[in-house]
């Protein structure tokens, strides 16, 4: 197989859009310009938050200016990052990004405005995604029956997603997003047991192939890198269980090597520390295991004296840097783990739709100070060339 014939597409969350007209004016000063300097298809995959979602719901108006706002600037929509409900650009998101969980019919019913609009967005007989929440966030507090009321959600917005397609012949699909440290994080380990509990629950209803169909997973795979899976085998096992990959976040993860005596690597890493998102930082010890913090602080990377996590063969953090950079100074990123799990892709019998996804370039340290410092749009249009020359392999 080869990949989707879908423009390729970029995510949005990026840019700050707390309103529609936030949005719309982020379309055309980013979004427009990347779609400029690349001589190919392009996509924008929307970030909606739950504003923004409210906003657009009730203003068909205000839709149609988007719709006219991507037209205009040669840009097609068939995917939404609903996993943001509030403001990802607010000084502090971190463990927030995952609230509401999908045991919150606020979360369902985010989810179904989204999948709405985004119907409304996409041609005849289109196809779409919506990339979401891993369940919860492991460091948030959980009601009691939290599983059993997220497998009574995914159903009923299964159902949601099956009226969709029969009142509008548009096809939108979930996908859920694993990441670090959270209820859906490894595959083996928590991903596939979770979702064989969903399909189980499915099936008992009367639901279980409307659910296979519907609901999905988003392969992000910085965040199985991080983990240190192989992410090639990963998604292996993904296709044997049944579950469908509705969406691929085509990301990179910075990695350091050798953490204890690699001085420059962690000077240089001190830098990735910010008070915005989390960033969750795995090491791998010589014995093999994998140990973890729940985000980067500097006095785990300048401790002294090293303890466990300092002398582990090698430290892989939850920050999406460059898809296209080997290396950022001294510290390494997880990029050949990137080309491994598009080799894998390309031999499904189906083509996941496909995203570059670097939100972090507004916190990104610069690596490059003797150099002038490149626009967000050039940065992007960077990625998605790098992008296209990888898939062009295929």
């Amino acid at each position: 197989m080869t990949f989707a014939t879908l423009p390729l597409s970029y995510c949005t969350n990026v840019h700050p859009g707390r309103t529609v007209a936030e949005v719309i004016s982020g379309l055309i000063e980013h979004t427009a310009d990347v779609r400029r300097r690349v001589d190919f298809p392009m996509a924008a995959g929307l970030w909606l938050s739950a504003r923004v979602a409210d906003e657009l719901s009730g203003d068909q108006a205000a839709l149609e200016r988007l719709a006219q706002t991507l037209w205009q600037h040669d840009l097609c929509c068939y995917t939404l990052n609903t996993f943001p409900f509030g403001d990802f650009h607010s000084e502090r998101v971190k463990e927030q990004v995952y609230l509401p969980d999908w045991s919150s019919p606020d979360r369902v019913r985010y989810t179904q405005q989204c999948a709405a609009l985004l119907a409304q967005l996409l041609p005849a007989n289109g196809e779409g995604s919506l990339s979401t929440v891993p369940l919860a966030g492991r460091m948030n507090p959980r009601a009691s029956g939290f599983l059993d009321a997220c497998w009574n959600n995914l159903i009923e917005f299964a159902l949601y997603l099956r009226q969709i397609h029969e009142t509008t012949g548009r096809k939108i699909r979930l996908a859920i997003e694993p990441e670090p440290f959270c209820e859906m994080d490894r595959t083996l380990e928590t991903t596939l047991p979770l979702f064989e509990q969903l399909f189980a629950v499915a099936e008992a209803a009367g639901h279980g192939s409307l659910v296979r169909e519907y609901i999905g997973l988003c392969f992000d795979v910085c965040h199985q890198a991080v983990v240190f899976e192989d992410v090639a085998n990963s998604i292996g096992l993904i296709d044997q269980a049944g579950i469908r990959i509705n969406k691929v976040h085509i990301t990179n993860a910075v990695e350091l090597l050798d953490p204890a005596n690699n001085v420059a690597g962690r000077e240089m890493l001190c830098q990735f520390v910010e008070p915005r998102y989390l960033h969750q930082t795995y090491a791998q010890t010589a014995s093999g295991q994998v140990v973890f913090r729940e985000d980067l602080k500097r006095e785990d990377i300048l401790r002294v004296p090293p303890d466990e996590f300092m002398q582990a063969r090698s430290w892989r953090v939850h920050f999406h840097v460059p898809i296209f950079a080997e290396s950022i100074g001294p510290l390494s990123t997880t990029r050949p783990d990137l080309i491994a799990a598009l080799n894998r892709v390309a031999e499904l019998e189906y083509a996941p739709q496909l995203e570059v996804e670097t939100y972090t370039w507004p916190v990104m340290p610069n690596a490059s100070p003797d150099r002038p410092p490149e626009t967000i749009s050039e940065r992007i249009a960077n990625e998605l060339i790098s992008t296209a020359e990888l898939l062009s392999d295929y």
